[in-house]
């Protein structure tokens, strides 16, 4: 470990099927260059097909990791996952307050997984808006876009929003980057067809949030992350009867 690699705090849930979640942000992190550290949020029973159940940790304890983790090893960007609940992400607002005002956030304001499983309680998404002015970028699928407020709401209020075009119909996919003045940049590739979709939008924002810990732009950093997600995806090794896990283990060479 030398003091150039960058510090990525993940504030997350646990994914028992090692597909997405905590599982995903850790691998994503590290086959990137960058160290990955956690606040664990929730523990989930889940596998390819099925959210089974979901454990809740208690705010305390997020808060405690979050800050023996700040405390000794420092952070150079932090990556908001799963949340849950409204009092949850109350209290990560206010964490983040006590972090220097350069660190970047990434927000990906995770509702539901990829097997139809809800991972947020009633009135969460109202807490959600108050990260959004915290976040140097928001990374929503389009449902959860809509969830809170639509693209022009959620951009008025964070810095930037990527509004990703996977859950669009039609071929490619278009990736928007809007802030308050507008589209920034766009991205376009052909639609990848796997099953294997689980955790993309966790690999993404990891991915984002580990190039800003590392220095690049906010524009270079999601070109790399898309690159990473569509590597992993043509490396996925097809487990599960569902919506299996990507091949991040696989990935080596994004050039």
């Amino acid at each position: 470990m030398t003091a150039h690699t960058a510090r990525i705090l993940i504030i997350a849930g646990s994914d028992s099927g090692g597909g997405a979640g905590i599982q995903a942000d850790i691998k994503t992190v590290t086959m990137l260059g960058g160290h990955a550290m956690t606040a664990i949020t929730a523990i989930t029973a889940q596998n390819t097909l099925e959210v089974r159940d979901v454990l809740a940790l208690p705010v305390a304890l997020v808060e405690a990791q979050f800050r023996a983790v700040v405390d000794d090893i420092g952070v150079d960007a932090v990556k908001i996952g799963m949340l849950g609940r409204a009092d949850l992400a109350n209290a990560v607002h206010d964490l983040l307050l006590t972090l220097p005002r350069d660190v970047p956030v990434v927000f990906d304001p995770v509702m539901i997984a990829t097997s139809g499983g809800v991972l947020a309680e009633k009135g969460t998404t109202e807490a959600m808006q108050r990260l959004l002015p915290l976040a140097t970028v928001v990374t929503p699928n389009l449902p959860e876009l809509e969830t809170l407020g639509g693209e022009a709401a959620v951009a008025a209020k964070a810095s930037a929003v990527l509004v990703k075009g996977g859950h669009a119909e039609g071929d490619p996919i278009i990736d928007r980057l809007v802030s308050q003045d507008g589209e920034v940049a766009r991205w376009s590739g052909s639609r990848i067809h796997t099953t294997s979709t689980h955790g993309t939008g966790c690999t993404l924002a990891s991915a984002i949030a580990t190039g800003l810990g590392q220095g690049m732009t906010l524009e270079a950093a999601i070109d790399r992350a898309r690159r990473f997600v569509r590597a992993a995806l043509l490396a996925a090794p097809e487990l599960g009867r569902g919506h299996g896990p990507m091949g991040h283990q696989a990935v080596r060479d994004l050039d």
